[in-house]
């Protein structure tokens, strides 16, 4: 039998559930639909193949292990992270679970956890001792009946892959929550393609995102607040660093950038 790990998330960013209106009222009566899925900020790899058994929500706000419940409705498998990048997710579990609240929510995974380099090599993930107790990733949300609610389990590949001293890599899963109900974004294509460049999202405001441009120019940073940013675009060395100021976005919409051109070297 495989063994089980319980992963704790380091978070970063927010949770936000929105809902319509609905006639029920939210005292315990009538079920809600609550979707997990699943999306990627890219990371400098090949893959970095997670293997993911169960998907659990917490319905006390306690630490009692009584309260988790198991979503059934579970695709359980080996899940090259790399392939949810730039607006592609997969849905990893699903539920009809009773009106009410949920205060956390954590995964199980497997051990057959795996990185493939650049150069063809393949690793073993290995998962610290002291990050297998499970420390739960807070949520506090109310689930009101007849309403279907996202979240978005959104993994940063690159931080979540922690290269050892001895030639070996840790995985401490870095993951943000969203709702793609009420969270803007931005999009836009970086030419030439073949710097693919970092993006980082900077406003005052919010903490900073960011991911990575595909091998065609192609990004798409998700769960991005309501507000005005600078979109920073980044390469190595810095030679063809740019970036675009004021860029606005409102909430439930995708701001698209359009081209961007990255300055030849000087």
């Amino acid at each position: 039998m495989k063994r089980k790990l319980i992963i704790p998330f380091l978070l970063s960013g927010f949770v936000w559930f929105s809902a319509c209106d609905s006639d029920s009222d939210n005292n315990g009566a009538g079920t809600s639909q609550l979707q997990v899925r699943m999306t990627d900020a890219p990371g400098d790899y090949e893959e970095v193949n997670i293997e993911i058994e169960s998907v659990q929500v917490h319905r006390e706000n306690t630490d009692s292990e009584e309260g988790w419940v198991t979503l059934d409705e579970i695709n359980p498998g080996i899940y090259n992270l790399l392939d949810f990048a730039n607006g592609k997710d997969t849905l990893l579990a699903s539920a009809e679970l009773p009106a009410g609240s949920i205060s956390q929510i954590r995964l199980i995974l497997g051990d057959e956890n795996t990185l493939k380099l650049k150069d063809g090599t393949i690793v073993d993930l290995k998962t610290p001792s002291g990050q297998t107790s499970g420390v739960k990733l807070q949520v506090n949300a109310d689930l009101e009946a007849d309403v279907t609610y996202v979240m978005l389990l959104d993994f940063d590949a690159a931080k979540s892959v922690v290269p050892k001293g001895n030639g070996g890599y840790n995985l401490k899963p870095v993951i943000r929550v969203i709702s793609q109900a009420v969270a803007g974004g931005i999009k836009g294509v970086v030419t030439p393609a073949e710097y693919k460049p970092g993006i980082y999202v900077i406003s005052a405001e919010s903490d900073t995102l960011g991911g990575f441009a595909d091998d065609n120019g192609n990004f798409l940073i998700k769960g991005v607040p309501a507000g005005t940013y600078t979109v920073k675009f980044y390469t190595e060395g810095g030679a063809h660093d740019t970036q675009v100021e004021n860029v606005t976005v409102s909430q439930n919409a995708i701001k698209d950038l359009g081209t961007i051109e990255l300055p030849d070297a000087e």
